[in-house]
């Protein structure tokens, strides 16, 4: 505390006073603003570690989500530097310098005029309607009591029309009392790694590639985390050595691969022969175009697998809503280690996606959303199949999911030329060699997004697309 008396709190960080005034509440975006300053004015030096998220936290009184979100953000803008296996330490900066000079990437990217980056939904086909009616009708039935802080593990309406939607959707074997809903998946996994840590798990395997905010998160959180290389097929069972392995394998980010049967079901013996866990990454199962969808492969192993889930890809990031599907064995552990201070997103969000859920309407948003986006990835193949574009097209990448892959030709331009290249032309996409962990296996290439621009505007971002790739 200070002199004065007043509620900025020093926060762990080496001493150093981050002038957060707590009676105001405390949230990503001051304490991003605070640690920016910090830095700015050399109050933590270039090289000094920074505390965990979950020791900034429990010093600061808020939600680990918010500290995560908030290094997301500097992280972002070069401000911390975070490397597998090692704590999150700031970046070398020149200051001071005028904020309006180091801009974001985040900002940068968000201000392109065309924004396909992998991983967000059409945003303007969010069901607003449906979404209103549902929750007309969850609160004519909820009774007042339950409009209270609710159950940690998320409410039972929720949990219950989950795990029917789950089973018929994507046949997960779960129940309501082994379902648990977090805000955002990176909250439900580095909550899942720190309640393994304490179990005594002390690594974690991530597919090699994979997105490197989801292995910060897991490293962060205390175990190690290592890499498993892929090959067509996925990831390879006997590469796997670490007790918990995370993989994606309905739709693997960023390759597209579908993991083959074969894969899948020798994934699942060596779990149960080993007493492994598999964290099923299911960000995008739903979105499924040349065949039927892909079932989980918690259906293999269902004492093996924690199933995540989420709404962001299929209704708004915004919402904050995730859940696992957990065995039996790790239920309460989670549940205990949940109830210590972390929230579950609001009780009217959950009580609206649960109604949605039983009503029908979020099937029939779910089937709008594939058929428009199976349109789009029918576009942007073709186009780029009809460009002088010099690529090679992930064929794995295709058949599912919100985002394909290109890989660059060898004999052509860098993909940082060519990330430099669309920025001229406002086109905001995701470079593929920042997802490798192993630098021998580091390709170049794009990661491109199809369902972040307006259905008015998709025609225009494919075109400023096209033209960025084919410029010479």
């Amino acid at each position: 505390m200070r002199d004065d008396g007043s509620s900025s709190e020093r926060s762990g960080t080496g001493g150093i006073d981050l002038h957060l005034d707590r009676r105001a509440g405390v949230g990503s975006g001051e304490l991003a603003a605070s640690l920016r300053t910090a830095i700015r004015e050399n109050r933590l030096t270039a090289g000094s570690r920074v505390p965990s998220t979950r020791l900034l936290a429990t010093d600061l009184g808020v939600s680990r989500g918010t500290v995560t979100r908030a290094y997301e953000l500097l992280v972002a803008e070069g401000l911390l530097v975070t490397r597998q296996g090692a704590a999150t330490t700031v970046a070398a900066v020149d200051s001071p310098v005028p904020e309006r000079r180091r801009e974001s990437a985040t900002r940068r990217a968000t201000e392109l005029r065309w924004d396909l980056r992998p991983g967000k939904p059409d945003l303007s086909g969010f069901p607003r309607a449906d979404w209103l009616a549902a929750q007309r009708r969850a609160l004519r039935a909820v009774p007042a009591e339950e409009l209270d802080y609710g159950h940690p593990a998320g409410h039972p309406a929720l949990r219950g029309a989950l795990a029917e939607y789950l089973a018929r959707v994507r046949g997960v074997r779960t129940s309501p009392e082994r379902i648990v809903v977090f805000g955002g998946y990176g909250e439900a996994l580095g909550m899942l790694c720190e309640v393994l840590a304490r179990r005594g798990v002390s690594a974690v395997d991530f597919e090699d590639p994979s997105l490197p905010e989801l292995r910060r998160i897991a490293g962060e959180s205390g175990p190690r985390v290592r890499g498993v290389p892929l090959d067509g097929s996925g990831i390879e069972p006997a590469g796997a050595h670490s007790p918990v392995v995370v993989v994606t394998p309905a739709h693997q980010y960023p390759l597209g691969i579908t993991m083959s049967a074969e894969r899948r079901i020798e994934l699942g013996r060596l779990a149960r022969a080993e007493d492994r866990l598999i964290v099923e990454d299911d960000y995008d199962g739903e979105f499924r175009f040349d065949r039927e969808p892909v079932a989980a492969l918690q259906r293999i192993a269902p004492r093996q697998v924690v199933y995540a889930g989420t709404a962001s890809k299929t209704l708004a990031p915004g919402l904050r809503l995730a859940w696992l599907a957990l065995p039996e064995r790790l239920v309460e552990p989670v549940r205990e280690h949940k109830a210590n201070g972390d929230r579950t997103p609001p009780v009217t969000e959950q009580l609206t996606l649960a109604e949605m859920l039983r009503s029908g309407s979020y099937d029939q948003h779910v089937r709008r959303c594939r058929a428009g986006y199976e349109r789009r990835r029918q576009r942007v193949v073709a186009a780029l199949t009809e460009s002088k574009v010099r690529h090679e097209l992930y064929p794995a990448g295709i058949a599912a999911g919100l985002h394909l892959t290109l890989r660059l030709a060898p004999e052509g331009p860098s993909e940082r030329r060519v990330l430099r290249r669309l920025r001229r032309h406002s086109v905001a996409v995701k470079g593929l060699s920042e997802h490798w962990m192993d630098d021998r296996l580091r390709q170049e290439g794009l990661v491109i997004g199809y369902a972040a621009p307006p259905g008015h505007a998709f025609g225009q971002a494919l075109r400023a697309l096209l033209r960025a790739l084919t410029e010479d």
